[in-house]
């Protein structure tokens, strides 16, 4: 049996105040990482969720920023690395739906926040990673996709749907471009999770009907999804795995 120790590793969660970011954050912080959380508008959720992991023995730190914009995303990471005393793994959560909205409602404002949070943060926090990884001699990126960016979404995502396929691709892409530099770039993309993103944005109703399109009939808990970033952030266990997706959404879609 591989023991997942992360404790020679340090690593920023980017939108980890809550849901499957929070979880994931929690997760590497009792393997033994160095873990910053990071947050925008969720700031009491980050600040506990760090007083926990210190509660539990575990080393966390806490910094703040909107990284859909370019130049707070390379600060967020440069903050965190300063704060590590370097960075081995990034983990690209941050994102958001914004809200439903179908084709004729979309207009030029909903389209900018929506690609600005989604896909601008993570080429810019990648930018920034990159960096410190080159320093480090090694590093891993893993990027939450989606599983909306394998079918297309529900009702009025056609704009998350599509940011979500650009990070697919974006994070085979890089895998390519970073091997040389000993930087591994995966990716996880959730199905159906319970997290404050279906509360804000799926009725029951909605929730529902995708749960009865679900072949193990549950909807998934953030704790479902850790076991992949762990995966991919532990050398012991995905060392000659780079651009590669893992699906997690009990089996909703089977590639």
């Amino acid at each position: 049996m591989v023991n997942i120790d992360l404790s020679d590793r340090r690593i920023l969660v980017t939108g980890s105040s809550t849901g499957i970011g929070a979880a994931v954050a929690r997760a590497c912080a009792q393997a033994g990482a160095a873990v910053t959380v990071h947050f925008n508008s969720s700031g009491p959720e980050a600040h506990a969720l760090v007083d926990t992991i210190r509660a539990q023995g575990g080393r966390a730190h806490l910094v703040h920023g909107d990284v859909s914009r370019s130049i707070e995303a390379a600060r967020v990471v440069d903050d965190a690395a300063d704060a590590m005393g370097g960075l081995d793994v990034l983990v690209n959560n941050a994102g958001a739906l914004v809200k439903r909205a179908p084709l004729g409602e979309i207009d030029d404002a909903l389209y900018d926040t929506v690609m600005n949070l989604n896909v601008r943060s993570v080429v810019a926090a990648s930018q920034a990673a990159v960096r410190h990884m080159r320093k480090a001699g090694r590093g891993s990126i893993i990027n939450t996709s989606s599983i909306a960016a394998r079918n297309g979404g529900g009702p009025g995502t056609l704009l998350y749907a599509g940011a979500k396929a650009f990070v697919l691709n974006a994070t085979r892409n890089l895998a390519k471009e970073l091997a040389i530099d000993n930087i591994r770039v995966n990716g996880v993309s959730p199905g159906v999770i319970s997290t404050p993103f279906h509360e804000r944005y799926s009725t029951p109703e909605l929730l529902e009907t995708m749960r009865k399109t679900i072949p193990m009939a549950r909807i998934g808990d953030p704790a479902d999804c850790v076991g992949a970033y762990l995966f991919f952030a532990a050398d012991t266990l995905s060392s000659y795995i780079t651009g590669q997706v893992l699906e997690v959404n009990g089996g909703q879609f089977m590639a």
